[in-house]
């Protein structure tokens, strides 16, 4: 499989593409879900909530991190994570404007 050419595609197709991504594992999804669905930051019960390896959630952790969905701190030894709810509202205005682009459409079929 060849390489994506990012830089042929406008900032908004990447960036879209980017958050796609966070979606594009189930585990990533579940992550989301249960950081939401508690409502505080999460520091180390994943692996039993998610039932993977925590090697595993780790490199999940460090994708939504990367993509700025999540945020995390240090306390002590382990690494918190929660939401970032500012860049969240951010990916759902960008993904909202993406996927309203049927309203806009004429049927062609």
């Amino acid at each position: 499989m060849g390489l994506v050419k990012t830089e042929k595609f406008s900032d908004s197709q990447n960036q879209i593409a980017l958050f796609a991504k966070a979606f594009g594992h189930p585990a990533r999804v579940a992550i989301i879900q249960h950081l939401f669905k508690i409502n505080t930051c999460v520091c180390g019960d994943l692996v039993e909530e998610i039932g993977l390896a925590q090697p595993t959630i780790s490199q999940h952790l460090k994708e939504l991190k990367k993509l700025g969905l999540i945020q995390g701190t240090i306390e002590g030894t382990s690494v918190c994570y929660c939401i970032d709810t500012e860049n969240w509202t951010a990916m759902k205005t960008i993904l909202n404007g993406f996927l309203d682009n049927d309203l806009n459409s004429n049927t062609c079929c």
